[in-house]
């Protein structure tokens, strides 16, 4: 079988998912049919990150290193026919960023070993990749307890003569979760017009930007609700659950070339109205009691948009005089859910020995090993275990996100023509 029969890495206790600032020890293993001289064994523990112009090629345009550390495992000298076994031990950085994955870049982490054998003979080389996880704790992010609403008023035509209104407010309980929470969705509409609304959807959108030698946006659907339209003149509201899936956490501390959003959006089509709100996905809980309204309570204190229309034209004065008052709050149903029916246990995406994330609408506990998540999101379904490709979004609806209240990222956003266009809803390069 030649000398080499077995050469390959060991991580203590068979460990995969570490933490920065922890040590990493293993063994090298060597198992020989002959003697093998040699001129040096070493191990290199190192982190990197690589982005692309091109989905899933490892051609990267722009690199990064976090460390790059080496020992040396054995001098020059000749290993006798048998096994042996090298210990390392490495000290990784409090700076080293979370392991991620994605169709443009990624940032991984790994020990490599060589046998530099000597001149015209064949060198020996194994890798093992680990995974390193940077526990964003949501409490750390400013203003994460404040409340998260967002509203817009959309004026339009219709019947050639006629105008109206129609005024969205969207809410969530929280402006941060984490893997297994369920995110609360309030939504108000008030349409102050002759013409009913097309139905109102709801959709968790992930957005990941990457920094080649121009900006990659990759825009996607993790889950979306659909909601009933809002008859003429009436005013409606609308409650909703979304089950936070297993995903990769906000924001890649320590990583300046790749880049991780969240949003809720809640739009409708006809009138085309949209709000966005931020949303965080992060380790470890938010642990201040909320100070937005919880579904079915009072809006919050301040001034709201004035809900009683102008007088309806002659025409439709019986339409309304025969329906309810516009200011009798109706309840909206749901038409559609992308998660009617969650699995029985949400999966993280390490790749060796996934564990079950805690799904039942409560926090996560916080253990000592959060769950690890480096694959993008898809759309539905809105997680797949294992290793299948990056689904893009289908909506249409997907626009630039609204910042003036938000502290990440710290970078002006990009413009509407820079986050999307009309041909290419999933992927949009910043000139």
């Amino acid at each position: 079988m030649g000398r080499v029969q077995l050469f390959e890495i060991r991580l203590s206790h068979g460990r995969v998912v570490y933490s920065p600032g922890e040590p990493l020890t293993g063994t090298v293993r060597v198992r020989l049919g002959a003697q093998l001289p040699f001129r040096a064994i070493r191990v290199t523990c190192l982190g990197s990150c690589g982005v692309s112009n091109k989905a899933n090629d490892a051609g990267w345009v722009v690199e990064e290193s976090y460390f790059n550390s080496s020992l040396s495992l054995a001098d020059k000298g000749s290993l006798p026919a048998g096994e042996h076994s090298f210990p390392f031990q490495f000290l990784l950085p409090a700076t080293a960023p979370t392991s991620f994955e994605g169709p443009f870049g990624r940032i991984v982490h790994q020990v490599r070993a060589a046998i530099d054998t000597a001149r015209f003979s064949k060198d020996h080389k194994c890798s093992l990749v680990f995974y390193i996880l940077s526990p964003l704790n949501l409490n750390s992010i400013p203003d994460i307890e404040q409340p998260n609403v967002a509203s817009a008023t959309k004026k339009f035509s219709y019947k050639l003569v006629k105008t109206g209104s129609v005024v969205l407010t969207a809410s969530t309980d929280l402006r941060g979760y984490v893997v297994g929470q369920v995110l609360r969705l309030q939504a108000e509409i008030e349409n102050q017009s002759g013409k009913d609304t097309s139905p109102v959807v709801a959709s968790l959108l992930q957005k990941v930007s990457y920094k080649a030698k121009r900006w990659i946006y990759d825009v996607r659907t993790i889950a979306e609700v659909e909601g009933a339209g809002v008859k003429a003149w009436r005013r409606a509201q609308w409650q909703e659950q979304i089950l936070v899936p297993a995903l990769p956490q906000s924001a890649l501390p320590g990583c300046s070339l790749i880049h991780i959003d969240y949003y809720l959006q809640v739009s409708m089509k006809v009138p085309e109205a949209t709000v966005t709100l931020p949303i965080f996905v992060g380790n470890i809980a938010v642990n201040h009691a909320p100070l937005s309204p919880g579904p079915g309570l009072e809006p919050p204190a301040g001034p709201s948009p004035q809900v009683v229309p102008s007088a309806p034209p002659q025409e439709e004065a019986e339409v309304v005089a025969g329906g309810p008052h516009f200011s009798d709050l109706v309840s909206l149903s749901t038409k559609s859910h992308s998660q009617q029916q969650p699995p029985p246990a949400v999966l993280c995406s390490v790749p060796v020995a996934p564990e079950p994330c805690a799904h039942d609408g409560s926090p996560a506990p916080h253990s000592l090993h959060p769950p690890l998540c480096i694959s993008t999101g898809a759309t539905v379904p809105y997680f797949a275990e294992g290793f299948g490709g990056p689904v893009p979004t289908t909506s249409a609806l997907i626009l630039p996100p609204e910042y003036s209240s938000w502290g990440y990222p710290y970078e002006a956003p990009p413009s509407y023509e820079q986050s999307c266009s009309g041909a290419d809803l999933g992927l949009t390069p910043r000139s």
